[in-house]
């Protein structure tokens, strides 16, 4: 249901923009395709689908009133785009009529398509109901995990400890009984309830009638979009790393950050001037700041970035608190709107940085993390990125208990790695760059 009222957001409105263009052409005499108006409705139909994203349509949006707010938000960035583009050009690139007419139109479509995918969220949130055998920790991270937000959403509806899941009577069978109380549509078992032959028997059964079993690593690895921390270790070797074993998957990935940073050059030259003026006024001081990252195969590199805070004596820099008093009222807005980051399109170029890819952390904390962590440098071995799956599925965080629980999402995206993966979480950046995410 979600996925269709995505299709239906999408599809929607590429039909209402072209089947309004098409009615103004054989109003007006002319032939829509064969029309310079036939490719600007499409870059129209682009710019509202991106806004739609953006704000969080349909997904995000929990109620009728924020639907509307959204909706009439994302319309009308969409249309003042295409409007600012005819001014520059000096040309009448779309019609009024389309421009105008088309978000009265789409609002009670985005209202349909937010109605769907709320049904959607309270149809998945009942459909995979979990029974985990599993050590009190363990089941504790799990809980905790799946509160802060699934891949495939889930409830934990039992958790036995595996010497409550065994039996040696065949006559008592504790995880199978308590799979069938529950109506439970998955079982997950953790390392100690995998080597229990009691608890492998019954969860075989539990099989054959179409629940489905899965190990503590698969679960988090399908539902969660992470690797569990108790797993990390053991499971850092043995998967493919896309930049490491595929070639053409390297080289592709190489010509895509290249062409968006290039784009993103362009929007830091139009940029500077304003952040320039902003500096002198609110936040004197250098307009950039270096700061030594560790980048792919632990070489060093200099992050370059807009600075955002305060002057400060050299040294090693500490961990960014929320609110922290060093950054300047200037900065706290380049960091809302993520400007700060606009400079390190020049790293993706020369090639310290990727578009997508672990964050790069600060030579000390390497170190650092690497002592307590045997299996971290194992994100090194992939160029770091402007973004990643950790920072999209993971609030901001300034802590070694948040490196850590950032680093299973990393293995995950290691895991996984490959364009598709890469384009979802650009979105996802995207997404939360215009609703306003920042640090």
């Amino acid at each position: 249901m979600r996925r269709f009222s995505r299709f239906l957001l999408f599809g929607g409105t590429a039909c209402v923009v072209l089947c309004l263009a098409k009615a103004h052409a054989v109003t007006h005499g002319y032939d829509l395709t064969s029309s310079f108006r036939f490719g600007w409705s499409l870059a129209y139909v682009a710019a509202l689908v991106v806004a739609a994203y953006g704000v969080g349509l349909p997904d995000l949006a929990r109620n009728r009133r924020a639907v509307v707010v959204a909706g009439i938000g994302s319309t009308a960035a969409a249309a003042t785009a295409i409007s600012m583009a005819q001014l520059f050009l000096g040309s009448a690139l779309l019609p009024r009529f389309v421009i105008l007419v088309a978000p009265a139109v789409l609002l009670p479509l985005y209202l349909l398509c937010a109605s769907l995918a709320r049904d959607g969220r309270e149809h998945d949130r009942d459909r995979d109901r979990v029974v985990a055998v599993a050590g009190r920790q363990e089941a504790f991270h799990l809980a905790d995990d799946l509160d802060m937000g699934a891949e495939r959403p889930a409830v934990l509806a039992e958790v036995l400890e595996p010497p409550m899941a065994s039996s040696d009577d065949p006559q008592r069978r504790p995880l199978l009984e308590a799979a069938r109380a529950r109506r439970a549509t998955a079982v997950v078992l953790d390392r100690a309830a995998q080597a229990d032959e009691s608890i492998v028997a019954q969860a075989a059964a539990l099989h054959e009638s179409g629940v489905r079993v899965r190990t503590l690593s698969l679960f988090y690895d399908e539902w969660l979009g992470k690797l569990p921390l108790s797993e990390l270790e053991r499971v850092s070797l043995m998967f493919d790393i896309g930049e490491l074993h595929r070639v053409r998957y390297g080289r592709m990935k190489r010509i895509a950050d290249v062409t968006l940073a290039a784009a993103g050059l362009v929007a830091l030259v139009a940029v500077l001037p304003l952040v320039a003026v902003g500096n002198v006024l609110a936040n004197r001081g250098p307009l950039f700041f270096r700061q030594p990252r560790v980048g792919r195969n632990r070489r060093t590199f200099s992050l370059l970035k807009l600075r955002t805070m305060r002057i400060t004596p050299a040294g090693p820099a500490s961990w960014t608190r929320p609110d922290d008093p060093r950054v300047t009222r200037f900065g706290s807005w380049l960091r809302r709107t993520h400007l700060d980051e606009l400079p390190q399109v020049l790293n993706v170029l020369k090639g310290d940085l990727s578009i997508v890819g672990p964050r790069p952390e600060q030579p000390h904390y390497v170190a650092e993390l690497t002592e307590k962590i045997p299996f971290y440098d194992l994100r090194h071995l992939v160029r770091p990125g402007l973004t990643g799956w950790a920072q999209v599925k993971y609030p901001y965080g300034a802590t070694e208990g948040d490196a850590m629980e950032k680093l299973q999402y990393e293995f995950y995206y290691l895991r996984h790695q490959n364009l598709a993966l890469d384009l979802r979480i650009v979105g996802r950046t995207l997404r939360s760059v215009i609703r306003g995410g920042g640090r």
